[in-house]
């Protein structure tokens, strides 16, 4: 391609907010190739060639000549945000034989204000041969809001009597910043993250539902409290079994997975008693399931549940339960609805929408029911995850179809973590649809969720501002960035955040510019800081150098438990998984130099304070991991002689409690993980979290990124403590090392 063809595509995508070239993970910068760009600007709409070779300078001049005209002709862009109680400005263009009104229409239905023109001057614009005046208009100030912008074209010669055209744009009015984050950076807070699935309770059906929440939440109270539980995403899976495991691969971000419904506690299962006995027969087989160390299986408990639910439908609504469900239909509108005809769908009729609408509505009271339970002694409660994205068949991918950029595929260019990069088979908002639609779809799917929770973390918040789109079938590698209008999706999220009284959490782990999260904190929304991957050029961060405005934990859910991290498991599982680009040698090598400095800067911090820690470096040769991945037992350590990291007997129980009693002896090796836990009470970080798993002394991962599960069982790990016994949720109290970890991260001392 020739420099003056190559100058030319550039300026186009840069038009358009595609990437051609990015910062990698390790500062250098990285070109994207020309076949990349052209797909994303035919994705986005434009009429580019699929060939590099058919390009030529003067066709792509042509083509962003075109899209400036349309852009033009728009009049006013189809969303604008705004800051509440303050006034300003907006450009609205027309051409120059036209001239302008532009008018403000509140979202409460009082009186339109109109905007005043304003003496500024801007350079008039020739595309396609026509002369575009760009005017500008005072916005007049207004408290936070939906509102609408309206602009009428008049022609010269008609005068005012009659517009040429009417156009209208959804005005985004938000908070500056959310409010309720000054709360937690006054008063910080220490709350648990959970794998909902993976924790059962006794009277759960092999997973853990809306009911374990609650016996979650009351166990933790017993362990001296905690002020939110952070679940993974429950959005919709598919409408019958066989159903997706991954709880980041929905049908829909907006709707629940009926699978978390606890049967017994429906309105309709207490009022047919008749019915009851035949339910409980459907139960009986999966009970056992809650006390196995097995990998999950999700299709017969969903089949189980599906059909207690048919039972119950079945039997009839009464008129009280008739009429909640018509309220919640209507308040729902044309999300639920289509959702539940894609639901009927799926089914061949063999389930109607309505009974698909009820399912939901029952999601939606249970889940209310749990939050409500939870703030009686939580200050936030359950906090829900938001997944990056949709199935490509799913739900959201049909009924969104207009908003999504179906050819793109999600994912994220390689990193040091996951050195091939990540396809995570998503389709993306479409950027410029979504503006058309006024983000009434991301709108309408924070209400919904934050309906029943007390915050809202946002998986890869990054996405906010541009997502790695990748050619659909085509290697991670392949991909590029693409932007987003990053102030009008915050603004919304923002928004709906202070209208429910909500706290927000961005995953801002990854390759991002640092600006990002500058301006994350600046609107009130905390990020995500992990112990392990906080470090700068002098090496891992002491703790009065953490950010305030973050949610800040030792592990992720994309990591293995603190207990198996410690003794390499990251890497000896990406390493026989595969998915490793460098010699294993020296992943161990550069990680135990690592995992070093990052504890000796605990301890001198004073982290370790309290607790009785051993002399700990970790080795540089194969960990402690076990062989099958569906082997929940792990104890052979395959260092020689367990050189230079914890001894074998150590290595074997590193993280456990006594099961049967706190008064059990308890491995000195625990007070590594207390210590690196106490760490976070060190730093100013608003929240803080606790990994459920680190509780119990947990060794098996829940999820190796860039993995399938032909490769590893991602998302069907049982929360088992060190010994590989599950561990139900009213027994965590017996845990001396979840009371330990957890009051370490309050800031307390053994």
């Amino acid at each position: 391609m020739s420099p003056e063809v190559f100058d030319a595509l550039r300026r186009l995508a840069s038009l358009c907010g595609v990437a051609t070239s990015y910062t990698g993970q390790d500062g250098s910068a990285v070109q994207v190739s020309p076949a990349t760009i052209l797909f994303a600007l035919r994705e986005l709409g434009l009429s580019v060639p699929s060939r590099v070779s058919e390009l030529s300078a003067s066709l792509l001049d042509a083509t962003m000549d075109a899209h400036i005209a349309t852009q033009l002709r728009a009049v006013i862009a189809p969303t604008i945000t705004g800051t509440d109680n303050a006034p300003r400005s907006v450009q609205a263009h027309c051409e120059d034989d036209q001239h302008l009104r532009v008018w403000l229409e509140p979202e409460d239905g009082s009186e339109p204000i109109e905007c005043e023109q304003l003496p500024s001057f801007v350079e008039p614009t020739v595309a396609e041969g026509r002369t575009f005046v760009t005017s500008t208009f005072s916005v007049p100030a207004i408290a936070a809001g939906w509102h609408t912008l309206r602009a009428d074209v008049y022609n010269r010669g008609t005068g005012d009597a009659e517009p040429d055209r009417s156009v209208s744009a959804t005005y985004i009015v938000a908070p500056q910043q959310l409010s309720s984050t000054k709360d937690y950076v006054d008063n910080p807070a220490t709350g648990v993250m959970a794998q909902l699935y993976s924790v059962r309770h006794a009277g759960a059906w092999g997973i853990g539902d809306y009911r374990t929440l609650q016996v979650l939440g009351d166990s933790l109270r017993q362990l001296g409290g905690a002020d939110f539980v952070l679940v993974n995403p429950m959005h919709a899976a598919e409408a019958t079994p066989p159903v997706e495991d991954s709880p980041y691969l929905p049908t829909t971000r907006r709707f629940t997975n009926p699978i978390y419904l606890h049967i017994e506690d429906i309105p309709e299962y207490r009022d047919n008693p008749e019915l009851q006995k035949t339910i409980d027969d459907l139960a009986a087989p999966l009970a056992p399931m809650n006390s196995a160390a097995a990998l999950l299986d999700r299709t017969p408990i969903m089949e189980a549940k599906l059909q207690a639910l048919q039972l119950l439908y079945s039997a009839g609504l009464s008129e009280q339960r008739r009429s909640e469900l018509d309220e919640f239909i209507d308040r729902e509108g044309e999300g639920l609805e289509g959702f539940v005809t894609w639901c009927e769908k799926q089914t061949d009729g063999e389930l109607s929408a309505d009974f698909f609408a009820w399912v939901q509505l029952l999601c939606q009271q249970q889940e209310g029911q749990a939050q409500r339970a939870l703030e009686e002694h939580m200050r936030i409660g359950l906090m829900a995850d938001l997944a990056v994205g949709v199935h490509p068949k799913g739900a959201d991918a049909f009924t969104l179809q207009d908003t999504l950029a179906h050819g793109a595929s999600v994912g994220a260019p390689p990193d040091g973590y996951n050195q091939q990069g990540q396809d995570w088979s998503q389709p993306p908002w479409h950027p410029w649809r979504l503006a058309e639609a006024g983000y009434a779809p991301w709108r309408d799917m924070l209400r919904t969720i934050l309906r029943t929770a007390g915050g809202i973390r946002i998986d890869h918040i990054l996405g906010l501002f541009r997502l790695w789109w990748i050619p659909r079938g085509e290697l991670p590698t392949e991909g590029t960035y693409v932007s987003y209008d990053h102030e009008a999706l915050i603004s919304a999220l923002v928004l709906e955040a202070e209208r429910a009284g909500g706290v927000v959490i961005g995953e801002d782990l990854g390759t991002f510019e640092p600006w990002v999260q500058e301006y994350l904190a600046s609107r009130g929304v905390m990020g995500t800081t992990i112990v392990w991957f906080e470090g700068d050029e002098n090496g891992p961060k002491k703790p009065e150098t953490y950010r305030q405005l973050s949610l800040t934990s030792v592990t992720t859910h994309d990591l293995p438990p603190t207990a198996s991290y410690l003794q390499g498991g990251h890497i000896e599982l990406r390493d026989r998984l595969g998915v490793l680009t460098r010699p294993v040698d020296e992943e161990f090598a550069d990680d135990a130099q690592w995992q070093s400095a990052v504890l000796g800067a605990i301890g001198h911090a004073g982290g370790f304070s309290g607790y009785e820690c051993e002399e700990y470096f970790v080795g540089a040769t194969s960990p402690n991991v076990a062989d099958e991945v569906e082997d929940p037992r792990h104890g052979r350590d395959r260092r020689p002689g367990g050189a230079d990291g914890l001894s074998g007997n150590a290595a074997a129980t590193a993280g456990a409690a006594d099961t049967a009693d706190t008064a059990g002896a308890v491995p000195s090796s625990t007070g590594i993980i207390e210590g690196m836990h106490a760490f976070l009470s060190l730093t100013p970080s608003a929240l803080r979290c606790v990994a459920l798993v680190d509780m119990v002394g947990d060794l098996r991962a829940q999820n190796q990124p860039g993995t399938t599960q032909e490769l590893y069982p991602n998302w069907r790990i049982p929360l088992c403590d060190h010994s590989g016994q599950a561990v139900l949720a009213e027994d965590l109290p017996r845990y001396a090392l979840a009371r330990d970890v957890l009051d370490a991260a309050r800031g307390g001392r053994r």
